[in-house]
């Protein structure tokens, strides 16, 4: 276990404390461009750990009602068939440098779209109070829930990034009247049934470093406390204009990698 692997789990959570989301989208590039890490490597391993860091606070909003089941449901009727599919895919993949190099465009396309989500979210979301009155839209909702869910599998399962911020920008456009908190609590829900399936799969596949995914956890769980506590504190368009400014700096040199 290596110190500096401790501190980067630290500054991620530290992220995630204070903005909600980053925890992928950090995780996974800082694993490739910083550590070195075979990108079905990072994938895998950052997989688990954030189904691991998301067991706790599903648990939190599902105790204070703030979890929308039976639309994670129909999430989770996409996203985890999805993920199952698209590891069964990555199996037949025998060259490790084609694996790779597909596993880092979609690291870096899933890391663009995070940043694009950051920055219309809620401009999504007043579209979708128009949408979500036409008879046709309501009528299939449902259906389109769950092909949201697809595709998150997908693209989760080949990046571990997407199911944070993509999915609540997904749920703001598809049910612009839930609270915000219902948002949040109902993608997180969603997030630790996905993210545990991916991540199994890619130690099926062989791609998690056990010995990496405990020294992330080790400094994720102080650094996500120490930012929940500092989170008021910081002025809210700084922060999120910065990481949306990183994301798509680290995704563009993904993309052109």
């Amino acid at each position: 276990m290596d110190i500096y692997q401790i501190i980067a789990g630290f500054c991620v959570g530290l992220v995630v404390g204070i903005t909600g989301v980053g925890g992928g989208s950090l995780m996974t590039p800082l694993l490739v461009l910083l550590f070195g890490y075979a990108p079905a490597t990072a994938v895998g391993t950052d997989l688990l750990y954030a189904s691991a860091t998301k067991v706790a606070g599903t648990a939190g909003h599902g105790w204070r009602g703030n979890v929308e089941w039976k639309v994670a449901g129909w999430m989770v009727a996409g996203s985890v068939p999805a993920s199952l599919a698209t590891t069964l895919f990555l199996s037949t993949v025998k060259d490790a440098s084609a694996l790779n190099t597909t596993l880092t465009f979609a690291l870096g396309i899933m890391l663009i779209l995070t940043a694009v989500a950051l920055v219309y979210r809620q401009a999504l979301q007043r579209v979708g109070e128009r949408v979500h009155a036409l008879p046709l839209f309501s009528r299939n909702l449902t259906p389109i829930t769950v092909a949201v869910g697809v595709f998150l599998g997908v693209m989760v399962t080949l990046s571990s990034v997407g199911a944070g911020a993509v999915g609540v920008t997904a749920l703001f456009f598809l049910y612009p009247r839930f609270k915000a908190v219902r948002i949040v609590g109902t993608d997180i829900a969603h997030a630790v049934p996905l993210t545990l399936a991916a991540g199994l799969g890619h130690v099926w596949l062989g791609n998690v470093n056990w010995l990496l995914l405990a020294g992330l956890l080790l400094g994720s769980v102080p650094g996500v406390m120490l930012g929940s506590q500092i989170a008021s504190k910081l002025p809210d368009n700084v922060i999120r204009f910065s990481l949306i400014a990183l994301l798509l700096f680290i995704g563009g040199r993904l993309v052109l990698r």
